[in-house]
């Protein structure tokens, strides 16, 4: 098969249907490990999640983010720098959140061996990092753009 012939059928290029079945042969065996276990129990938290997620905390995205464009009188491009470290800083509640709340201190101290007081703190630090690189970002941009309209109004 010549290469624009087979770009014309299926759409890209060999490599990128090689990449693509292996990346699916890929997903099938780790599919196979992990439900080797419990697999009703994998399968139930993957469906409630999906559930929850789509009926639960999607419309709670959508009101908290109208919410803040009506609450910052900025333009809707500055929204973003609270959005995006909101979503990472939520991203990671998420995630660790059983670790963060210490509701599962003890059973992440007899496996790690570890301490579990270090996920709050490191938490709330990771989350201001984050909004303090968002807003010092957002004052790069904002102090470039007014020397950008300085030098266009001196130039003129």
């Amino acid at each position: 098969m010549k290469g624009s012939g087979f770009r014309r059928r299926y759409g890209d290029s060999p490599p990128h249907l090689l990449l693509l079945l292996c990346s699916f042969a890929l997903t099938a065996y780790a599919g196979v490990r992990l439900l080797r276990g419990d697999w009703l129990g994998i399968a139930l938290w993957v469906a409630g999640a999906a559930v929850v997620h789509d009926l639960v905390l999607l419309p709670l995205y959508g009101l908290a983010d109208r919410a803040l464009q009506r609450a910052v009188p900025a333009p809707a491009s500055y929204v973003n720098f609270v959005r995006v470290p909101a979503f990472v800083s939520a991203l990671l509640l998420l995630v660790w959140f059983p670790l963060i709340a210490g509701t599962q201190r003890r059973r992440y101290e007899r496996s790690a061996g570890l301490s579990a007081d270090v996920f709050l703190p490191r938490w709330l630090l990771i989350t201001a990092v984050l909004f303090a690189v968002s807003a010092l970002w957002l004052w790069v941009r904002t102090a470039m753009w007014r020397a950008r309209e300085r030098r266009r109004g001196a130039g003129s």
